[in-house]
């Protein structure tokens, strides 16, 4: 039982981070064409799909300490993507509900992940 809901837990997961880098490549594509939003829309896309890239690896890991490494990757990526949506919105190149959810929903990831670390026994 408790294997069928690890099972259905990171494919939820893929889903879900899959959803995410969908939505900050439309989100990206909304920014303006300057220098500085084009900055920000390179390293977001950049650490974004990077979370989702490196779960999926994490999810192929052939052991315990493989697993724990590449999460560890995955909050890295997580916690940088995080800040750039925070840099985006305090800076007010995007303040928008839609900068604000993405934003949100990069926090709720970040806790997910780094608790999926920390529980992850060797």
């Amino acid at each position: 039982m408790i294997e069928n809901d690890n099972i259905r837990f990171r494919e939820e997961m893929k889903a879900r981070l899959k959803k995410f880098v969908i939505d900050l490549i439309r989100f990206c594509q909304r920014l303006p064409h300057t220098q500085e939003a084009n900055i920000f829309k390179n390293q977001l896309l950049r650490s974004g799909s990077s979370v989702y890239a490196n779960y999926r690896a994490a999810c192929r890991a052939r052991s315990k300490a493989e697993f724990f490494s590449k999460l560890s990757i995955v909050v890295e990526e997580a916690d940088e993507t995080e800040m750039w949506l925070d840099l985006l919105i305090d800076s007010k190149i995007s303040d928008t509900t839609e900068a604000k959810h993405l934003h949100q929903e990069s926090l709720e990831i970040l806790r997910i992940m780094a608790s999926a670390r920390k529980n992850t026994k060797f």
